[in-house]
């Protein structure tokens, strides 16, 4: 066998592929060359899903014309010079291949003009020949026409899924871009109809509204954070916004749209217990960092990213996500759609948000005491702790029975004068204020729901969900270690190397978890003691989840992992639905929801539904 340099119509063919795999790439391609341009609008056309029909047209800067036919050589590039540029790169393009790529498997044509020329030029390219170049009239700008796309690649056009798939391929990477741009007017045609246009107007919500709509756009939070050098703003949705696929997350690092397992980890690890299983949030994130810090050129289509430190981009993501959702993703916040509506809120730091209450956590106990006797590890957790349940029995006065379904009394002479229509409510986000009027239980229904009101406002809340709630927060803040039985015969736990020295680096961390070792030779290490929580579960599994979790740079590497048995321990610790409780069990519970902000339960359902006053009188027809 004989090795020879393949013909130019060979290669060119096979470099092409590695770039445009779909008409999406093109249109990625395409785009990415306007916005480079400076274009301050970008329209796209399609038709047949892109494989006959591909438009993109701008006013950017345009092509000088004797700058034309070099530009549709392979790595021709205006956007770097010299290999120092690949370590700061500030663009969207810069390996010179694309038009290079397009014009091999496609008819091109390009109608460009310079701002202050007097003409313009057309210029036609068929598999990578030159056709025909002439000056013509044309606006500022640039005007790519690509037309039957792999025509002359059979194999690869077979290929192609059908017209409605590639479409949809087009109109999702069009919808990111406009995304990453919200300062440029993009307009996407598919098919003769207008799918979108966004005003271009440098306002974030006002693309998402446009490209995702308003239903997407009314269940956002507002993000604007920075830690260590990297900026995360935009919008993530509220947690029972959640959606049943990752399609919704949408991160943008540096303007350039990416998929990046650190940004996604980080984002879910911040709704940990607070979302429903199975559910993903969504998110429009847009993360600054310096260019230096990246590397785009990982993926031929540069949908990849690399960062030199990871581990600065997930603590920004996840505190940048969890502070948005401890500060605006309040009962009184309806979504968000417009930033203007909302009411500036104090940035939270990093100790803030983990911060340890000063105070002793207030002591509930409801229902009989057999409901909160769980055993765990050979360990009884009848009274958790002082801080997580008190011992006490259900108080019940002598004028008040065990009920399911009570109210507080209601005076003969009650005064309905006061029913005048109540103002509308506005969209501003109110925490709970303590200067608000105090929470009154009226009672519960269905021995499920606890019936409340706070000034104009109703609320029903779901006693089972709100005292696992509370448990399992008492749980986590009571437990500051985790007691270690000793192993009669320790022995060898073999991890990765990375997780070996994540290990080794947070010996103290571990042991607070109960975890006692010897460091071997890497990667193992003498495992002497576990956590006496332990039931079933094997340490060593355990341990090497918690090795890698750390080795990830995750936040609370070791938290998560016991996250589902302090579950277990807060629900069979908690009231059931049917049980009866006194009015001062109600009323202890609800306000503890109030006073300690609870939303969730650990699985991510609501504790708490609210009805206003005006709402309820548009129910009864009270006010229109």
């Amino acid at each position: 066998m004989f090795i020879k340099v393949l013909d130019k119509s060979v290669y060119e063919l096979i470099a092409a592929g590695e770039v445009i795999e779909r008409p999406s790439s093109v249109v990625k391609e395409l785009v990415e060359n306007s916005i480079d341009a400076g274009s301050g609008s970008i329209s796209v056309e399609i038709r047949n899903g892109g494989r006959t029909f591909i438009r993109v047209s701008d006013n950017g800067s345009g092509i000088q014309p004797e700058d034309i036919p070099t530009a549709f050589e392979r790595h021709a590039t205006s956007k770097i010079k010299t290999k120092e540029d690949l370590d700061s790169i500030a663009t969207l393009g810069f390996r010179g291949e694309a038009l290079a790529s397009i014009c091999a498997v496609s008819k091109v044509e390009l109608l460009t003009k310079c701002r202050g020329s007097s003409y313009g030029v057309k210029f036609l390219i068929d598999g990578g020949e030159c056709m025909d170049y002439e000056e013509c009239g044309c606006p500022d700008g640039t005007v790519f026409t690509v037309r039957d796309l792999f025509y002359n690649v059979p194999a690869r056009l077979k290929f192609l899924k059908k017209d409605v798939s590639e479409g949809n391929a087009v109109e999702n990477m069009v919808s990111k871009i406009a995304l990453s741009h919200p300062e440029i007017a993009f307009k996407f045609i598919r098919d003769g109809k207008n799918i979108f246009v966004t005003p271009g107007d440098g306002r974030l919500s006002s693309a998402v509204y446009s490209v995702l709509g308003r239903e997407f756009a009314g269940s956002l939070l507002p993000v604007d954070y920075t830690l260590s050098g990297v900026s995360v703003s935009g919008f993530v949705t509220k947690p029972l916004s959640a959606k049943s696929n990752r399609s919704f997350q949408n991160f943008f690092v540096n303007s350039r749209f990416v998929k990046s397992v650190t940004c996604m980890v980080a984002l879910e690890e911040a709704y940990r217990n607070q979302i429903m299983v199975g559910k993903f949030p969504g998110c429009v994130l847009k993360i600054d960092i310096s260019p230096a810090s990246t590397d785009v050129n990982v993926h031929p289509a540069k949908l990849e990213i690399r960062f030199s430190e990871e581990k600065p981009v997930y603590d920004a993501i996840y505190f940048a996500v969890k502070n948005a959702l401890m500060i605006y993703d309040t009962p009184d916040n309806g979504g968000m759609i417009n930033e203007a509506v909302h009411t500036p809120k104090p940035v939270l730091t990093r100790a803030e948000i983990f911060a340890k209450p000063e105070e002793p956590v207030k002591q509930f106990s409801f229902g009989s005491s057999a409901a909160r006797e769980v055993t765990v590890g050979g360990k009884n957790y009848n009274d958790i702790s002082p801080k997580i349940i008190a011992a006490a029995e259900p108080v019940h006065t002598k004028d008040q029975p065990k009920s399911s379904f009570t109210f507080s009394k209601v005076s003969e002479k009650e005064d309905f004068s006061d029913y005048a229509p109540a103002p509308k409510p506005s969209n501003d986000i109110e925490a709970f204020d303590p200067a608000t009027p105090d929470i009154k239980v009226a009672g519960e229904i269905f021995r499920t729901y606890i019936v409340a009101t706070r000034g104009d406002e109703m609320y029903l809340i779901d006693k089972h969900a709100a005292h696992e709630r509370l448990n399992f927060n008492n749980l986590k803040k009571g437990i500051a270690t985790v007691d270690a039985q000793q192993l009669l015969t320790p022995f060898t736990v073999k991890l990765s190397y990375d997780g070996h020295t994540a290990v080794c680096d947070n010996i103290p961390l571990l042991e607070r978890f109960g975890f006692t070792f010897e460091p071997l030779d890497p990667p193992d290490i003498k495992l002497t003691g576990v956590p006496i929580l332990l039931t079933d579960d094997d340490p060593a599994d355990i341990l090497t989840q918690v090795a890698d979790n750390l080795a990830a740079g995750k936040v609370n590497g070791a938290d998560e992992i016991f996250d589902e048995l302090f579950h277990s321990v807060a629900c069979k610790a908690s009231i059931k639905g049917n049980q009866v409780n006194g009015i001062e069990e109600l009323e202890h519970l609800a306000k503890a929801v109030f006073d300690e902000d609870i939303r969730y339960c650990p699985h991510g359902r609501p504790t708490t539904v609210k009805f206003t006053k005006y709402e309820l009188e548009k129910l009864f027809k009270r006010v229109q």
